[in-house]
């Protein structure tokens, strides 16, 4: 069995001025019904809420108020579930609203437990249908924009292949509206270069731009997660895709791929702090696999708690890793620099020898 994570942008399924595209939300459902019926389980993150229920406020563009923002999608998010609802159920599908917020990522047993709701889903047939809950969110726990969520989602479910649904055919090598852009096939790494490419905004529905679906790929792939980005006002893409067709642009992951776990620490979690390191434990984490200790940590900031993720740093101010730490940093500021012997008589208490264990840290 395969598990395909779909992004579904706002700027394909509605618009201010007309309201949701039901037509081409039709057309996408079956494309997905038809790989379904090929044994693949698919989750879909969708956009559309907000620009759904833009029209049935009267607004012709995407408002800046959050507030105002949060009113549009309490009342296009109804209306988008019923378009799923019906589109799918003439292809014998069912599926199921699933609403999450920055939090419920971050959170590690909110985590575990919409894994858990995803995968039970998944068992009985179900499409789960993800969209961010934006009746609720607030600045600060928004994921920013569809794609991160979407990135988020496929390592959340282990999933073998993140497509994204974009109003262009992939990456090129500039702006399309330029008759000399190529088609981007292949992106075997993503670059600064590469991101440099993707550069520019987003519509007026939509938040997120083609850099958003670049660093999104980029997570995935960090997964070891394939990314397509391809058309989807185009029919019938999907299954020539599943079919080994070259389609859009594929962005194909290294030969690492993080664990769910390491996933989560590296991309679900803010960092509340930072430990700049020295030569020594640059090297040690980075070349060697080892955990983070003490004797190699020369400078403490922020305020953090036991289990709280911290960035790790080197001494230049280059971010080398992040993961979960097993002191406060009041403790830390006491014991760095120090041997793992003295800890327990500096603090008079020895939790671990590590600050941080390598099982919770991910090199970045």
């Amino acid at each position: 069995m395969k598990r395909l994570v779909i992004k579904i942008g706002s700027n394909i399924l509605a618009s201010a001025e007309h309201g949701l595209n039901t037509k081409r939300l039709h057309a996408i459902s079956k494309d997905i019904s038809d790989v379904a019926e090929k044994g693949y389980e698919t989750v879909i993150v969708s956009s559309g809420a907000i620009a759904a229920g833009l029209k049935k406020l009267g607004l012709r563009e995407k408002p800046r108020d959050i507030n105002l923002k949060q009113a549009a999608a309490a009342i296009g998010q109804s209306s988008l579930m019923w378009a799923y609802e019906q589109g799918f159920a003439d292809f014998g599908k069912k599926v199921a609203q699933v609403l999450l917020t920055k939090d419920d990522i971050t959170n590690r047993l909110r985590y575990i437990n919409a894994k858990n709701t995803l995968f039970t889903l998944l068992s009985y047939g179900v499409i789960p249908v993800i969209n961010e809950n934006d009746p609720v969110a607030v600045d600060e726990i928004k994921f920013g924009d569809n794609d991160m969520l979407a990135a988020l989602v496929a390592g959340l479910v282990e999933a073998d292949m993140l497509i994204i649904l974009s109003d262009v055919d992939g990456l090129y090598t500039r702006d399309p509206k330029d008759k000399t852009a190529e088609l981007i096939m292949n992106v075997d790494g993503i670059t600064p270069d590469i991101e440099k490419l993707a550069g520019g905004t987003g519509s007026a529905i939509s938040t997120g731009g083609m850099y958003s679906k670049v660093l999104a790929a980029k997570q995935a792939t960090s997964h070891g997660i394939p990314v397509v980005i391809m058309n989807g006002k185009k029919s019938g893409l999907l299954m020539r895709l599943i079919n080994g067709e070259k389609v859009g642009t594929t962005f194909h992951p290294g030969k690492e791929r993080l664990s769910s776990k390491k996933g989560w620490i590296a991309y679900g979690l803010k960092s509340k702090g930072m430990l700049y390191l020295d030569d020594g434990a640059v090297r040690a984490l980075t070349s060697q696999g080892t955990s983070l200790l003490p004797s190699g940590i020369s400078k403490v900031e922020g305020h953090f708690e036991i289990g709280d993720a911290v960035n790790c740093i080197s001494k230049e101010g280059r971010k080398i890793a992040k993961g979960l730490t097993n002191y406060s940093s009041g403790d830390i500021e006491q014991i760095k620099g120090k041997k793992t012997s003295e800890i327990e008589k500096i603090l008079g208490y020895k939790y671990s020898d590590e600050v941080i264990h390598r099982d919770n840290l991910v090199v970045v």
